[in-house]
């Protein structure tokens, strides 16, 4: 079968386990083809004999189930959000002993996508929960460069820094940067967040994608990242992150296991360090 860009494939050498997305083939001497995840964040090779393109039927089926997932982690981000709300409400009305209405400020993010699709669907769910969000796509490549202007720009009290990655074995082991697809921009690009801003609960640094060289983010500044067993991670894991980030009150310390239990990774494809919570409440709000 003829494998053309943008075509939805999976590949039979792994049980058809995931769905790609086609975004390069080269016909020459050596056949492949270049594959993003079409919900996970992974770039990857793939040989056109190793290669079947989905039907529209399957693409249905499977983008059931991955909404069905969705939802029971949205709901459990909602859940947390009341408990947050509720309590939050209890100790500014001093036990509810008085009525005035309060407001929320979320913490501000800004969300650095290697790729533009992923970036719209994080986007959308941003925006379902509430949390401010500034979404530029930038190419893995250009987010050193771009990073100190973005933040004088946006000023967020969150930084996402993702897209695709990928470990491959046969250029080194997994302690070696370069044997990583796209982990040495993500590195570079904290490392220039944190020159302009070094304070770790003054800006959050969500940073990786699948299968990145966890620890040299940690080492480079990122309060969060990916990928401490080398696993792929879902496209919308980093909102998730963000989110619990966001709606936790500020004088609260976040476990970090509170943060990636609502993840659909978990513990294998993500992981970070004790931070705070960036949520504001105030009072009074007069609606006009």
């Amino acid at each position: 079968m003829n494998i053309k860009i943008g075509d939805i494939v999976t590949r039979p050498s792994y049980d058809r386990d995931l769905l790609f997305r086609v975004i390069a083939v080269n016909e020459g001497e050596e056949q492949y083809a270049t594959l993003i995840g079409e919900d996970i964040r992974l770039i990857a090779d793939a040989p056109l004999s190793d290669l079947e393109v989905v039907d529209v039927q399957e693409q249905q089926r499977r983008k059931e189930q991955e909404e069905q997932l969705l939802e029971r982690s949205l709901k459990l981000l909602r859940q947390d959000y009341d408990l947050i709300r509720e309590k939050a409400e209890y100790g500014m009305t001093n036990g509810y002993n008085h009525s005035h209405r309060l407001f929320q400020m979320p913490g501000k993010v800004l969300h650095v996508d290697g790729d533009p699709n992923y970036l719209q669907k994080c986007l959308a769910v941003y925006e379902k929960i509430g949390v401010p969000v500034y979404g530029v796509h930038c190419t893995e490549s250009e987010m050193p460069n771009k990073i100190s202007a973005l933040l004088e720009e946006v000023r967020p009290d969150i930084l996402v820094l993702t897209g695709h990655d990928a470990y491959s074995k046969s250029k080194g082991n997994k302690n070696d940067l370069l044997a990583y697809r796209h982990s040495k921009y993500y590195v570079k690009t904290v490392y220039e967040a944190r020159r302009k801003i070094a304070n770790l609960d003054q800006l959050v640094i969500f940073a990786g994608a699948c299968q990145s060289h966890f620890e040299q983010l940690i080492q480079a500044g990122a309060n969060f990242a990916s990928s401490p067993s080398r696993v792929n991670i879902h496209a919308l894991d980093p909102v998730y992150v963000v989110a619990k980030l966001s709606f936790t009150p500020f004088n609260d310390r976040i476990n970090v296991w509170d943060v990636l239990r609502n993840t659909l990774t978990g513990a294998k494809g993500l992981g970070g360090i004790e931070t705070r919570g960036l949520l504001r409440t105030g009072m009074p709000y007069e609606a006009e």
